[in-house]
């Protein structure tokens, strides 16, 4: 094990502990951003939200960008759906998908300036 990422004094500040615990997120909000963040980690559906930061698009227009059959779009659409970051509206026959709302198109660009600060 690494020891330059540990302690080399154990001293436990009791006050600030106890002061952070106050502030602890509890655990169905701590399941539910795991959930999200599990949910942001596939590379297909960040492609999704990316083509969908820039515009709507209907499925058959999604699927087609990514080289990929309506089907594979239509279950990581509905993954996505379930966790309210794209809505839908019928058209027609037509199916458009669009980013939620403006919370996700910030998680989304703060992601990506992350990447590019580091």
């Amino acid at each position: 094990m690494n020891r330059e990422d540990r302690c080399e004094v154990v001293a436990v500040d009791q006050a600030a502990i106890e002061a952070i615990r106050r502030h602890l997120l509890p655990n169905g909000t701590v399941l539910g951003l795991a959930e999200l963040f599990k949910v942001l980690g596939d590379p297909t559906r960040v492609r999704i939200i990316h083509i969908l930061s820039l515009q709507e698009m209907c499925v058959c227009n999604i699927a087609a960008a990514l080289d990929m059959s309506q089907s594979a779009i239509s279950h990581q659409l509905r993954l996505l759906r379930n966790f309210r970051l794209v809505k839908y509206r019928k058209e027609g026959k037509s199916v458009y998908y669009s980013l939620d709302d403006d919370h996700i198109r910030g998680l989304y660009a703060q992601g990506l300036e992350h990447l590019q600060h580091a």
